[in-house]
């Protein structure tokens, strides 16, 4: 009886946090949001199985399965986020995310405001801004960084576009070519839940030292966005 009732209240926060982030960002839509509603009717399927049912067995080992990994998959996440900047970097590379045609997403804006942050505290540095352009965007991404960093006085000759991207990898792939080489200690600017992943995929691609330089997220999507960059990790893991 308790699981059942564990697992319905779990079918029914993840409705309602689909309906927070709704609510909060005032549309239906947005970054892996529907994955929630998903979770919400799974949940509640299970937990209306009958506690005398064939299926119980199987369905508790599934979901500790699937508890062990996820959690396994989150220390992993969480240890990149506070991986800490032991040296200075001589260049910085900012990921690119979502512009809605030409306006910066809050994502995107904390990860300029920490390179921007960086630059202020060391004028040294260069900046590679990386993003392509995609669907909804009327810029690249690359452009709308640069246009955010300029206005704030960072002069031109300190910012490198990289505009072709359109993934992660393909950001720190093509920004690599923008080093003196590949021996600079390189920063990369993303948000703390995905610091990990983009640590992990420049020391696969060849980065010899680079360091995450994290920053925050909005506050109602951190959730979502740590149970995306479960999927997004594994995906990178099993790809290798």
């Amino acid at each position: 009886m308790l699981w059942q009732i564990v697992l319905t209240a779990a079918g029914i926060l993840c409705l309602a946090y689909y309906g927070l982030i709704c609510a909060v960002l005032r549309k239906w839509s947005t970054t892996f949001s529907r994955f929630w509603i998903a979770a919400g009717i799974l949940f509640g399927i299970c937990g209306q199985v009958p506690e005398n049912s064939g299926a119980r067995r199987p369905l508790f080992c599934f979901l500790a399965c699937s508890a062990i990994l996820f959690i396994y998959t989150q220390i992993r996440i969480i240890q990149g986020m506070y991986a800490g900047i032991t040296d200075r970097c001589s260049v910085l590379i900012v990921l690119g995310a979502h512009v809605e045609g030409r306006q910066i997403s809050e994502s995107l804006r904390r990860r300029l405001a920490r390179s921007y942050q960086y630059y202020i505290d060391d004028p040294n540095v260069r900046i590679i801004v990386s993003g392509g352009k995609g669907k909804g965007e009327d810029i690249t991404e690359a452009e709308a960084m640069k246009d955010y960093l300029l206005q704030r006085g960072v002069p031109e000759e300190k910012i490198l576009c990289e505009d072709r991207s359109t993934t992660t990898k393909e950001n720190l792939l093509y920004s690599f070519r923008y080093l003196r080489s590949s021996k600079e200690t390189v920063g990369i600017v993303t948000n703390n839940f995905h610091a990990y992943r983009a640590f992990a995929l420049a020391r696969r691609l060849g980065y010899e030292r680079v360091l995450p330089v994290p920053c925050g997220c909005p506050p109602v999507l951190f959730v979502n966005y740590m149970v995306r960059e479960f999927f997004a990790v594994w995906k990178m893991w099993l790809s290798r």
